[in-house]
């Protein structure tokens, strides 16, 4: 039976005073690749950020790996192995790309350790080794969404959250992008999805939740989904 690595238990969030969670609940299990889908403003980031301790929840519980973490500082939930890839990137641009994948590691202390999980960033994207010298303000956009999810790589966390991967890259783009997820599944990583590709994401994804307005309308296997009027209505157009 899979363990439970995250989760989530009738949490809400508000922005002053304004309610934007109301009550969310959902699970993911060790190797999973979730996704969460929803229109603009939905409440995904606000998820997002509430896992990782920026945004803090006024009820409910987070728990990772069966510790309640929905009090705990952001650092504390990183050494946990909870990692993110914001929607902004938030890349150090003077910096070249592999100080900014150095940054990554911040939490860990064995120099061994630090160097094997380049080396599989490395592996995974090898346009960054070629150009790990380079300022990150000098790649394209799709290579400094490489950077961003190296970044998150190198603390080697448990959990690999994703918001928006691919928002703002061109269709080429958004299939590497969407390609390297892919890999990283085989790889048995356990990953939350936050992608406005709603078919690509459902078809990564064993499970999935709809947000709306701050609740879960919906929730199934990613098959379920597709197949769903919610979803064919709501988000393909069909």
């Amino acid at each position: 039976m899979s363990e439970s690595i995250l989760e989530i238990e009738n949490i809400k969030v508000r922005y002053s005073g304004l309610p934007v969670l109301q009550g969310i609940s959902l699970k993911i299990e060790a190797g999973e690749t979730v996704c969460v889908l929803g229109s603009n403003g939905a409440g995904k980031s606000t998820l997002i950020r509430a896992i990782m301790g920026t945004q803090p929840a006024f009820e409910g519980r987070i728990l990772f790996k069966s510790q309640e973490i929905q009090k705990r500082k952001t650092e504390e939930i990183v050494r946990m192995g909870i990692a993110c890839v914001p929607e902004e990137k938030m890349l150090f641009s003077p910096l070249s790309v592999e100080e900014n994948l150095y940054l990554g590691a911040y939490v860990l202390h064995d120099p061994q350790q630090i160097e094997q999980n380049l080396e599989f960033v490395y592996n995974l994207f090898p346009t960054l080794k070629q150009r790990r010298k380079q300022p990150a303000s000098t790649l394209s956009g799709g290579e400094q969404q490489m950077v961003a999810i190296g970044r998150g790589l190198m603390s080697k966390p448990h959990l690999l959250m994703l918001d928006e991967p691919s928002l703002g890259l061109a269709p080429i783009l958004v299939d590497e992008v969407l390609d390297t997820v892919r890999k990283l599944k085989q790889e048995g990583m356990t990953i939350l999805l936050v992608e406005q590709n709603v078919r690509e994401a459902l078809d990564l994804s064993e499970r999935g939740y709809i947000l709306q307005t701050g609740r879960i309308v919906g929730e199934g296997t990613g098959k379920e989904l597709l197949e769903s009027d919610m979803i064919r209505q709501a988000f393909l157009g069909i």
